[in-house]
């Protein structure tokens, strides 16, 4: 008889335990389904970074940022704000005319212009590496102005 009493309280107990009464929250149903679709880039990644600008052009002989270069340079001001652990290399470009050492040393200057406007706008200073490839690394093959205003710039690209 005592054996029946404690099964059927344990029998009880067990019935208790399955009540509707709400458990508290686990957060488990905000996280996503296996299945979910992301559209675009991954944010914080090169693929976002790139899809904000990662280009700077700029004028025959000059590492000046043109008005048109400040939008960009604000966007990616913001965005490594937004994501202080990135770090980034500012390549500088030139076109093919000139010495070799003329136009790495103007690519140097192209990217010291871009990391200065970016420190400028927020960005701490050592997260910001510049290197220079001078004409070695054309973006467009050919030799006229159409291909050579696209080589003449500074490529920001993520660490």
């Amino acid at each position: 008889m005592r054996q029946i009493i404690l099964m059927s309280a344990a029998a009880a107990l067990v019935l208790a335990g399955c009540s509707s009464t709400p458990e508290t929250d686990s957060g488990y149903h905000d996280w996503p389904t296996p299945n979910t679709v992301v559209e675009g880039p991954v944010p914080g990644s090169a693929d976002d970074f790139k899809s904000i600008g990662d280009r700077v052009y700029f004028d025959l002989n000059k590492y000046n940022i043109k008005t048109n270069g400040d939008a960009t340079i604000k966007a990616q001001a913001a965005w490594l704000k937004k994501w202080p652990s990135v770090g980034v290399v500012v390549e500088g470009h030139a076109d093919e005319r000139g010495t070799v050492e003329y136009n790495l040393a103007l690519g140097e200057r192209r990217a010291t212009s871009v990391k200065r406007a970016l420190v400028a706008n927020g960005v701490d200073g050592s997260r910001v590496e510049v290197v220079s490839y001078g004409k070695e690394h054309p973006e467009v093959n050919g030799h006229n102005e159409a291909a050579w205003s696209k080589n003449r710039r500074a490529v920001t690209t993520i660490r």
